[in-house]
């Protein structure tokens, strides 16, 4: 209060509170206040708080729309191909010797045994390791969260199927009970943490709780190491325990959207069904027939009617269904969902529209999201259960480390996922090869942006190269002949690249 409203005050008390308060709004952010139009609704609970109040409800929704919506179908069936892929999250061990160079046999050792594995890799023996990342990425993006025990070692009842002792056991988030919290314990959620948010357990319950009414949490639950669990969650706040759907933003949109089309597609059923009426003349000219019944008239293709009474004429049902503004309509609100779960406009829609340079761009950006979700699946999944197996796959005799292998690198790795496709293939060829000809990328790069594995396409391409000049067959694709002449057989194909070994000399 300023000199002028303490002077103000005992004389005229309305008009200082109305300048206190102009005073206010003025001050204030405009965002903050509520007004008829600005309901300001805010969010002041924790992420847990907040999640154990709407979580089970959101879940639940994501998981009908992903049974009944064909949009969120398509958009999940994306997102699993543009995240994981077909091939699942690839693995290309880089373990490296004392010099710093790759153990190529052990780490090709270890590319075979992981390749056994993959087959079966959880209890069940009924999923493959890409169908069980997909699987994985699936439940995680549309219930917000995911889980597996890992079993390792001997375990009762239970034999390895994959040559290591380690395997999955795979669990949907509702084993993990929302209302098992104990805050003497540091239990919330069914996680128990330390003082400094460290996991130290998951309370499981012992049956899904869809199957059967489960009384009871301490009965029916069991708690299992952290060490032993691997969870994928998605979160979007710090200190957040549990994850969220990743639809969690346009689940009213898209039940919106669903309805709306649903009425639109009835009204254009019914619109196509009326045909044509009579406009009766004067109410004179209007006759019941003796037997009471109206007069029906079968219509054709073609036809022309004559059967008109005196003062009768034909009117046409107008219909304006399909409505013209339905597709443009929904185009918007897909941009709106889009933007709202890291996809693109033209894969949700399945849309592909516009030019190369617009398609490019939109390809571009929706890229790096796939991406930023690519890198969270494998520091949540893919590492840790490469880890862990390797671990399993060593201490079990399965690999022995060689001694030249520096002992600090055995868990070195690189995890390829789905990389962004090309639409003109000759544009990205021509560009790479620029960057590898200028010495700013490497081949290794450029197998790895088509989502090869660089060791096996260099196996590949020997092999192949070999084969060719053993058989007199030139290519472009090999420059040998250039320098050596074409003058291959079985003999010199042994070692072509070295003619102090045999080779044809090059011809002066």
């Amino acid at each position: 209060m300023n000199v002028i409203d303490r002077v103000l005050r005992p004389l005229f008390p309305g008009l200082v509170a109305k300048r206190l308060g102009a005073q206010h709004v003025i001050q204030a952010y405009e965002a903050a206040d509520i007004t008829r139009t600005h309901k300001a609704k805010g969010q002041t609970r924790s992420a847990d708080a907040s999640l154990q109040k709407d979580a089970r409800s959101m879940r639940a929704q994501c998981r009908k729309l992903d049974e009944d919506h064909d949009l969120v179908i398509g958009l999940l069936d994306r997102l699993e191909e543009r995240v994981v892929g077909g091939p699942g999250i690839g693995v290309e061990p880089l373990p490296l010797d004392y010099a710093g160079a790759v153990h190529v046999d052990f780490a090709a050792a270890i590319k075979a045994a992981w390749a056994e594995w993959s087959l079966k890799p959880e209890v069940s023996g009924e999923l493959t390791r890409p169908q069980v990342e997909r699987l994985v990425c699936r439940t995680w993006l549309r219930d917000g969260e995911a889980l597996a025990q890992m079993l390792k070692g001997r375990v009762s009842g239970y034999d390895y199927q994959g040559g290591v002792p380690f395997a999955l056991e795979l669990l949907e988030p509702d084993y993990l009970p929302w209302e098992y919290n104990d805050l003497a314990k540091g239990i919330i959620q069914g996680v128990q943490r330390n003082a400094w948010r460290r996991v130290q357990a998951y309370y499981f319950y012992k049956r899904h709780p869809g199957d059967l009414l489960v009384h009871g949490l301490a009965e029916n639950t069991k708690a299992v190491p952290a060490d032993r669990v691997i969870h994928i969650a998605h979160r979007k706040r710090i200190g957040q325990n549990r994850g969220v759907p990743l639809l969690h933003g346009v689940i009213t949109r898209l039940a919106d959207i669903k309805d709306y089309e649903e009425s639109e597609r009835v009204a254009a059923r019914i619109s196509a069904a009326l045909a044509m009426y009579i406009k009766k003349g004067s109410q004179d000219d209007y006759q019941v027939k003796p037997d009471g019944k109206e007069r029906t008239i079968p219509i054709q293709s073609g036809m022309v009617y004559d059967g008109l009474q005196p003062g009768e004429e034909v009117g046409m049902i107008e219909s304006n269904r399909p409505n013209p503004f339905l597709e443009p309509f929904r185009n918007g609100q897909l941009k709106a969902v889009a933007a709202g779960t890291r996809g693109t406009f033209s894969s949700v829609a399945r849309s592909y529209d516009g030019t190369y340079s617009s398609q490019r761009q939109e390809l571009v950006e929706g890229q790096q999201g796939y991406d930023l979700l690519q890198h969270e699946f494998i520091d949540y999944w893919s590492r840790p259960v490469y880890r862990n197996w390797l671990q399993m796959a060593i201490l079990s005799g399965r690999l022995v480390v060689p001694p030249t292998v520096d002992p600090s690198t055995v868990y070195s790795a690189v995890y390829q996922g789905p990389v962004m496709p090309w639409i003109n293939p000759v544009h990205e060829a021509t560009a790479w090869n620029l960057l590898v000809d200028a010495g700013f990328a490497d081949e290794a790069e450029v197998a790895r942006s088509r989502g090869r594995n660089p060791a096996e396409l260099k196996k590949s391409r020997i092999a192949e190269i070999l084969v060719n000049r053993a058989n007199g067959l030139v290519f472009g694709s090999d420059a040998y002949h250039k320098f050596y002449g074409n003058k291959g057989n079985a003999d010199t194909a042994k070692n072509p690249a070295d003619p102090a070994t045999g080779g044809n000399q090059p011809s002066k």
